[in-house]
């Protein structure tokens, strides 16, 4: 069983402790920063220029095999 972190960090050097604190201080600091992303809306009507070669079912399942090609 490992050892609590409080415990590994105590038998951790002065200069290995320091490297620890900068560490957690970098991973509070980033998560922190984290906000959520925004709905992007900016594809809309992006592929209206199909639509008289395709009915709106016709073009989900070909934006659907689109993504499928982009994402091999």
């Amino acid at each position: 069983m490992s050892k609590p972190l409080e415990e590994l960090i105590k038998e951790l050097p002065r200069d290995l402790k320091s490297e620890v604190r900068d560490f957690a201080e970098f991973l509070l600091t980033k998560r922190a920063k984290k906000a959520p992303k925004k709905l992007r809306q900016d594809w809309a009507g992006g592929l209206s220029d199909l639509r008289d070669q395709y009915t709106e079912i016709e073009l989900q399942k070909k934006a659907l095999e689109w993504r499928e090609d982009r994402s091999v």
